[in-house]
């Protein structure tokens, strides 16, 4: 039975409502900046709506229309050629040691991230942001759970590898 361009819409609708939060969080995840985030987002539903009737099983929607957030938001990854970083000094008290130790900790760690590429930062930003399960990271990238694996663990020592790079005593 063929759906009516009505029901058709309706469907589309009811399940991009339904996920339109989540799809937010996942966005800022990865992206870092509430205003591109929405763009993102944006862009996804009408990429999604554009490829509705690729979607076969409507019970597949969720994983569907995450995998084309995280290819929106990789291309603006990609696009940009640095990240933004924050300045966070006045969000945090520095009154105690421990508080600028994790101030500065929180900067190096931004500032190297912004200097990956965008799948390692893609990756980091799903597991320990987005605090993603590896077999749902592997799916929104489309590949096996032990590339996706693979992948972590190389993005975490490039990460590594960029926090030594531009500490000034090299460790």
């Amino acid at each position: 039975m063929q759906q009516t361009e009505a029901e058709r819409s309706e469907a589309f609708e009811r399940l991009a409502d339904e996920h339109i939060y989540a799809s937010y969080r996942l966005a800022n995840a990865i992206l870092g900046d509430a205003s591109e985030s929405r763009d993102a987002v944006h862009d996804a539903v009408l990429n999604a709506w554009r490829k509705w009737d690729t979607l076969r099983d409507r019970t597949k929607f969720t994983p569907w229309f995450d995998r084309i957030v995280v290819n929106e938001c990789r291309e603006r990854l990609r696009q940009a050629k640095r990240r933004r970083t924050e300045d966070i000094a006045d969000q945090v008290s520095l009154s105690s040691p421990d508080a600028a130790a994790a101030v500065h900790r929180r900067i190096e760690v931004e500032r190297a991230f912004a200097r990956l590429k965008a799948d390692d930062a893609l990756v980091l930003a799903l597991r320990h942001f987005m605090d993603l399960e590896m077999d749902d990271i592997a799916l929104l990238f489309d590949v096996p759970l032990s590339t996706a694996k693979t992948r972590l663990r190389s993005a975490r020592r490039r990460l590594r590898q960029v926090i030594e790079e531009q500490r000034p005593d090299g460790r």
